[in-house]
């Protein structure tokens, strides 16, 4: 009897301690989840999980189908610097001074927390691959150890190589091309307008695609999933949890991939854009014709033909699949490691892309084509999977629904709100505006350095041009129906019949971002 008596007590000891254990580990502890943050560069919604079906994108699509996809997810300024420098901070251009590809947001925000150092303080261990920053503009307070590329040749052909070096020899304008570290091809030379200085180097690099049947890892981001996969090997035995950030490059120009991807599409099937025309009644300013395309060899002055355009739009859909690719093999080491279900998954892209829409290619603009952009999430306690939402989010709300997820605190600083409801409730109200800007220098507007403001709502895009100094002067206005006018082809801000709704829009478009905000969010 006395035996048992003190088997009881033993074990009424040992449920105590337990219980005493639990009560001391913090939700934040218990659900200490890995994050994989995956950026892809210059890549559109163009994908079989946002409906089209002719891009060869599985892997995309199976982590779709794992998750939520953002139908209508917008960056915060449709170029690469500004854009990753807004959803590392988890603020807005006019706040990280970023609105080109030179200047590094520390100078404006020298003591700001980025997502990467946010999860460092809690306890994460956060590296980082690839392009995550925009070129030489790496951010070392960011990573636990640094940041890293695999060096990779960027054309695989021998005369492709050849024509670049040639390109790129003193017989070029010193000028023209200063040449990113990572190898992407994004003019630095910008200081108020990057799709201008792009365009001051007029066929200064080597060919705009490429075509070679060579492995994966031949190019930059074969190797960036070799390193990434290696890395996840080393997290997956360690204590602490991770962030990895993998950056893939491609389809960023030149449209590189490997003869596997070319051969997935049939160039005969391939559409071409039917809007080749800039939007009517629009300020020539408005669009740019895409001088970043016009750095690269062969491509002429003025509007693609028919045949190139092709072969452009062909490169571009191959380049898509080869990241694809990569992004699958991540994929799958989660799954190999037995991670997945304790692993945040998040895929965006830094903004959308022309492919001939508005007679314009690349991105450098305020155009839905240009500021919309790829953003597909999976979390492990979601309850709802493959699913879509049309809830207007933006790129500035990553830091804060990462950090939600993971259940770590929000910094104050922010200027986004976690979208982490919305995975539970996908058509549950939510943001009444998306916003982005553009600036374009004075060469383009008539000797005025203007920045373009434009509001996403669920109906309309309003886009206000105003003077960089003084943003009270309204220069010029847009105004496009996007359920009448989904491409954005026709300028109806100057019609009277619409001054009540663009006096409406206004006052919304006035409130800005704060007013902007759901009025239930978890952070409210």
């Amino acid at each position: 009897m006395r035996g048992i008596k003190k088997a009881l007590t033993l074990l009424l000891l040992h449920a105590t301690t337990l219980a005493s254990l639990a009560a001391q580990t913090s939700p934040a502890q218990k659900a200490r989840q890995n994050v994989l943050f995956i950026a892809v560069d210059d890549l559109r919604p163009e994908l079989g999980c946002y409906g089209a079906g002719y891009i060869h994108s599985p892997n995309i699509d199976r982590l779709a189908k794992q998750g939520m996809v953002f139908r209508r997810a917008y960056c915060q300024q449709a170029v690469c610097s500004p854009s990753r420098s807004s959803v590392m901070t988890g603020t807005r251009p006019d706040t990280t001074k970023v609105w080109d590809l030179t200047t590094h947001f520390r100078k404006a925000l020298p003591d700001v927390v980025t997502l990467g150092q946010h999860f460092m303080q809690h306890g994460y261990f956060v590296q980082g691959m690839g392009k995550i920053y925009h070129g030489g503009l790496d951010d070392a307070k960011t990573w636990s150890v640094p940041w890293q590329t695999p060096k990779a040749t960027k054309y695989a052909l021998p005369q492709n190589q050849a024509l670049d070096r040639r390109n790129r020899s003193s017989d070029a304008p010193k000028d023209a091309d200063q040449k990113d570290k990572d190898g992407t091809g994004d003019n630095a030379k910008a200081a108020v307008d990057p799709d201008a200085a792009q365009a001051s180097g007029f066929n200064v690099r080597g060919p705009a695609f490429e075509c070679a049947d060579v492995p994966d890892n031949t190019y930059q981001d074969g190797k960036v999933a070799e390193l990434a996969i290696a890395t996840l090997q080393k997290c997956s035995r360690q204590a602490a949890p991770f962030f990895l950030a993998v950056g893939f490059i491609k389809p960023h120009l030149p449209f590189i991939a490997p003869k596997q991807y070319w051969d997935r599409y049939d160039p005969a099937q391939i559409q071409l854009a039917t809007n080749t025309f800039s939007p009517n009644g629009a300020p020539n300013y408005a669009v740019q014709p895409g001088g970043e395309l016009r750095n690269y060899h062969g491509i002429p002055e003025g509007s693609i033909p028919f045949d190139l355009a092709r072969q452009l739009k062909h490169a571009y859909y191959a380049a898509i699949s080869y990241t694809d690719a990569q992004v699958g093999l991540l994929l799958d080491e989660l799954d190999r490691l037995d991670i997945t279900r304790n692993t945040i998954v998040i895929l965006w892209g830094d903004h959308g892309y022309k492919l001939g829409e508005h007679d314009a290619w690349c991105k450098h603009s305020n155009v839905e084509n240009d500021v919309r952009a790829p953003l597909i999430l999976t979390a492990p306690d979601m309850l709802q999977r493959g699913m879509s939402t049309d809830a207007l989010v933006e790129f500035v709300d990553i830091y804060p629904t990462l950090s939600e997820l993971a259940g770590l605190p929000l910094p104050g600083h922010l200027e986004g709100v976690s979208f982490a409801p919305l995975l539970a409730d996908p058509k549950r109200v939510w943001k009444s505006a998306a916003f982005s800007q553009y600036p374009r220098e004075s060469g383009k507007t008539g000797n005025q350095n203007l920045m373009g403001y434009s509001m996403r709502t669920e109906r309309h895009r309003l886009t206000v041009w105003v003077l960089s100094k003084d943003h009270t002067a309204v220069v010029a206005t847009e105004l496009y129906d996007e359920v009448n006018d989904p491409q954005e082809n026709t300028n109806v801000a100057d019609l009277p019949a619409n001054a009540p709704l663009i006096a409406q829009l206004m006052t919304q478009w006035q409130q800005g971002w704060q007013g902007a905000r759901p009025s239930f969010s978890s952070q409210h």
